[in-house]
């Protein structure tokens, strides 16, 4: 990954990891993967993961800013009572993520638009018809108990369903998308291609022809393959970042 160094910040905690977090939200607008101001990225940055960057309530992901990142405590009761505080719903999920789920570093949810239409559909699942869907074979789960707005319960039920590492994706019904991943980086890139994937699978049913499923030996060794594939998604983050940076963005001021 590429450092940053032109704008560093000392005065400001965790400054690598705020600009890959506002370059995320950047490219996921760019992209446009997200809804309004509805959705929310979070950024574990200590050991346990209780402690976290996410974006500030209702800020429009394509003005987002380093400095402009919120740092919360998962354990703090008193979040939502202080100046500044979250979205209620982003506290409800990703304070339950971070506080239940330590493996889970990173964390970005979504109402992007393939996703979301999988998530309404009646069967979820994803079957592997080609190499990014068979990038999720056996490491989603699909949340079918969907309760409302992601207030506090919300988010812990969410969270009890993510306690294994393998699962890198929560489709969840009726509602969108949430990838887990061990950094920035790898987070957005499996966001990229779970959308991707989606929509391949979405516009095949559409031709409503008969769907080419890979094998399950075939599926789990495309996925193992792509579990291992070296450095992609910090390659992607960091020529997103580059992009942005040629462009004059200030995102990572």
């Amino acid at each position: 990954m590429n450092v940053q160094t032109a704008t560093h910040n000392p005065n400001i905690d965790h400054w690598q990891e705020r600009i890959e977090l506002a370059a995320a939200f950047r490219w996921t607008e760019r992209l446009n993967l997200h809804e309004a101001v509805a959705n929310h990225f979070s950024l574990a940055v200590n050991d346990d993961g209780t402690q976290f960057l996410i974006n500030p309530n209702q800020r429009h992901f394509s003005r987002i800013k380093a400095s402009d990142l919120l740092l919360l405590d998962a354990n703090d009761p008193d979040v939502l009572d202080r100046p500044g505080a979250p979205d209620p719903t982003a506290w409800g999920l990703h304070g339950g993520i971070h506080r239940l789920c330590p493996h889970a570093r990173c964390a970005m949810h979504v109402h992007s638009i393939h996703a979301t239409v999988l998530a309404c559909l009646a069967d979820s699942n994803m079957p592997p018809i080609d190499q990014n869907t068979a990038t999720f074979y056996n490491r989603y789960v699909i949340d079918e108990e969907f309760g409302g707005l992601a207030f506090e319960s919300e988010g812990e039920r969410c969270a009890s369903m993510l306690q294994n590492p393998k699962v890198k994706v929560m489709i969840m019904g009726n509602h969108g998308v949430l990838i887990l991943g061990d950094s920035v980086a790898d987070t957005f890139n499996r966001l990229y291609y779970f959308e991707r994937a989606a929509e391949t699978y979405i516009r095949a049913l559409q031709t409503g022809q008969p769907l080419r499923v890979l094998s399950d030996e075939v599926a789990e060794k495309t996925a193992k393959e792509l579990d291992d594939y070296p450095d992609q998604a910090d390659a992607h983050l960091s020529e997103i970042m580059s992009i942005l940076d040629d462009e004059g963005s200030n995102y990572a001021s």
